[in-house]
């Protein structure tokens, strides 16, 4: 039986991990009564208890709460932006490698990624690890979301009688270029920069799609649109993360795996213009989806028990 503490349960990655271990047998679930939840004495003797411990924290909180570690059998995933890119951190996205795997299955500090960083990297990094995207490319690219991403507090305003009438048009942020998943975006990717990126959040609840934008002449010489499906086909092949060929698709919705787990990679276009997408649940394989089964990775358990998939 693994013990497994959620601090932060209370948010909306929280909640969803709740909801994917509460049923399950075996996973027994440490939790806090509401008045000791934010409790330094209280959290620190649950974390120390589990062997399993989530952090759906805000950065500075996440960090305070690895620094009160003191048994050296608890393991971390942390749904936080604070570790991602730190040296020692295995990073959560297991379908890019073996290595990055088995970095999650013995890795005691796992860093979940990011939701929008989750998507632009599937895209990204198997293309730059194959020498087809050369290291210094610059990159554009654009994300369409879900509110649920923004926390409670978006959630409410999207969901109020009285909302402004301007949350039922589509939203553009990150205005300023420092989205804070563009540092893990540039490193997991291995690119020399980041890349321009506009996020797009709209009237619906959850989910996710990314798109990658390509000129064919911003590959290495020699390669084209083809190779690049070659490589998706062959590395994108579980029920987390697969390859379909959408072949005359004249439309692909955002909402199309709302409220599941996995991610779909598809590529559009042609020979001198290629879209890259992939399209997922921002609370899924973007959170909560991608946490769960980097615990189930590391306990032994099925990679894929208590998660739910939806193929396209």
């Amino acid at each position: 039986m693994t013990k497994v503490f959620i601090d932060g349960k209370e948010g909306t990655t929280g909640l969803r991990i709740f909801d994917r271990l509460s049923s399950r047998d075996d996973v027994s679930l440490i939790t806090l009564p509401d008045d000791l939840r934010k409790d330094i004495n209280a959290r620190k003797e649950a974390i120390n208890s589990s062997d399993i411990v989530f952090l759906c924290l805000p950065d500075a909180a996440a960090v305070e709460a690895v620094s009160l570690v003191e048994n050296e059998n608890v393991r971390i995933i942390d749904a936080s932006t604070a570790h991602r890119t730190s040296e020692g951190w295995a990073y959560g996205l297991p379908e890019l490698s073996a290595e990055h795997k088995e970095s999650i299955r013995n890795g005691k500090r796992i860093a979940n990624p990011g939701c929008h960083a989750s998507g632009f990297i599937a895209l990204v990094y198997p293309l730059v690890k194959n020498g087809i995207l050369p290291k210094d490319a610059l990159l554009c690219c654009h994300s369409l979301t879900g509110y649920s991403g923004g926390g409670k507090k978006m959630i409410a305003e999207y969901e109020s009688e009285d909302r402004n009438v301007l949350l039922s048009t589509p939203r553009q942020y990150g205005l300023s270029q420092t989205h804070k998943h563009l540092k893990e975006m540039k490193h997991i990717s291995m690119l020399d920069t980041a890349p321009m990126f506009s996020p797009i959040v709209d009237d619906f609840y959850s989910g996710m799609e990314m798109t990658v934008q390509l000129f064919a002449s911003q590959l290495n010489k020699g390669f084209g649109i083809e190779d690049v499906k070659k490589v998706y086909k062959e590395l994108y092949t579980s029920p987390a993360v697969r390859y379909v060929d959408f072949d005359g698709k004249a439309m692909l919705a955002a909402g199309e795996l709302s409220g599941m787990d996995n991610m779909i990679v598809s590529v559009f276009g042609n020979e001198e213009r290629i879209l890259l997408t992939s399209v997922y649940d921002n609370l899924g394989k973007g959170a909560s989806g991608a946490a769960v089964q980097c615990m189930n990775i590391m306990t032994g358990a099925d990679e894929y028990k208590g998660l739910f998939f939806n193929q396209i």
